[in-house]
């Protein structure tokens, strides 16, 4: 008994600690120009080593902190999914579609080659490897074009249509993956063209269905559901609402089989009709600041100091192809529906993988070493921190050189 209070006293003693420095991170590296995920991943490293050194965290304490890296994780796929704008993306689907093409063939395609023959990974992690390259982090580099307020110039309307591709096709295709490797505890073998290709028909049938009751659920429900609470109760109630209805997806999705992320992204979308109504509530943007950091948190906990060494030439390997793949597949095929200078301006902010990648990574090492081994884990982290850090400087530096046109005034 004396054990669990005492496990229940540095749980919310690490809780709070964690908030207040996730606030100073937040406001530090917002101030430098430095994405705040890098800081939390950071720290949760940090936390790893010193409970190595000194063992601080009881069982009790990690499944807390499990959980709080899972609503983290809800808080940004709900938000990604918020954010999409599937209107126009489909006005602009054939432009983005086929940038998005070129990412999957150069970005996927030669990140599996290069990790399953070059790096010696193993099937099954060189696939967790291509599928995470495909994805990117737009947010990381809208930053830098929302401080020029120049998201809704063309090229910018652009890259969000691009980078929406992106998250989605990442999203199903982890869900794929993670139903076509589930079970087979690194046995390829048991992997044949018949076993894969009924299961990926079965998860598609399951992801169409609960994609259509979404659909449902958003054309007929949502806005009724929102505007009754909206004029019954008060700030935050609206937003609670959302928020459990959000969980609730997001916990169906879960019991047909998928991830929470892929419920929480659907999620997202449900409530993606009318998303400035959600966003800018001051309680959806309070539960998004204070749950969020646990997601990158956690995947900072995950990484293994004693996988460091091997890690940094992986990802070393890995950066080449991250920033590659991006250049050459949204580059070289922007230029079939756009000039020069926005082509590079595409494939450079196109180029950081932050949340999504982290996700797919994540889940494929919550699997185990056959999926996802702890040195191509941390390999992949340092991928990330990297990207996220070179992208939006050089970014900047592009844009100062060819200024955007800024949208017209309505």
């Amino acid at each position: 008994m004396a054990e669990n209070t005492l496990s229940i006293q540095m749980m919310v003693f690490l809780f709070g600690i964690l908030l207040v420095l996730s606030i100073f991170l937040r406001t530090g590296l917002k101030n430098l120009g430095i994405p705040s995920l890098i800081g939390f991943m950071a720290l949760g490293f940090l936390i790893r080593w010193g409970d190595d050194q000194w063992r601080f965290f009881t069982p009790e304490v990690e499944e807390v902190f499990r959980f709080l890296a899972e609503i983290g994780l809800f808080t940004l796929l709900f938000r990604v999914g918020l954010e999409s704008n599937l209107k126009g993306l489909l006005n602009q689907f054939r432009h983005a579609s086929l940038i998005w093409a070129g990412n999957i063939v150069f970005s996927g395609i030669p990140g599996y080659a290069v990790a399953a023959w070059l790096l010696d990974f193993g099937t099954i992690p060189a696939i967790f490897v291509g599928v995470a390259l495909t994805a990117t982090s737009v947010g990381v580099s809208l930053a830098v074009w929302q401080e020029q307020k120049i998201t809704q110039s063309p090229t910018g309307r652009l890259l969000l249509d691009v980078a929406e591709m992106d998250d989605i096709s990442g999203i199903i295709l982890m869900t794929l993956l993670l139903s076509a490797v589930s079970g087979v505890e690194g046995n390829v073998s048991q992997i044949t063209p018949g076993a894969l290709g009924q299961t990926l028909g079965a998860i598609l049938v399951k992801l169409a269905l609960f994609g259509a009751v979404c659909v449902l659920f958003s054309r007929y429900v949502e806005e009724r559901i929102t505007r009754f609470f909206a004029e019954k109760t008060h700030s935050p109630g609206p937003m609670i609402v959302v928020a459990g209805l959000g969980f609730v997806i997001a916990g169906m999705g879960a019991l047909l089989g998928f991830s929470l992320a892929i419920g929480a992204f659907f999620a997202g979308l449900v409530f993606s009709r009318d998303p400035e109504a959600v966003k800018l509530d001051a309680s959806f943007s309070s539960l998004y600041e204070i749950f969020s950091p646990f997601f990158f948190i956690g995947i900072g906990l995950h990484m293994d100091p004693r996988s460091l060494t091997s890690a940094l030439g992986l990802g070393g390997v890995l950066f080449v192809l991250a920033v590659a793949g991006k250049l050459v597949g949204n580059g070289v095929l922007s230029l079939a529906v756009t000039d020069p200078v926005s082509a590079l301006l595409i494939s450079v902010s196109m180029v950081p993988r932050a949340e999504i990648a982290m996700v797919i990574m994540q889940k494929g090492h919550d699997l185990g070493a056959w999926a996802v081994p702890d040195a191509v884990f941390s390999g992949m982290v340092l991928v990330s921190l990297a990207t996220c850090v070179i992208s939006p400087a050089v970014l900047r530096m592009l844009l100062k050189r060819w200024p955007q046109k800024k949208p017209e005034p309505e």
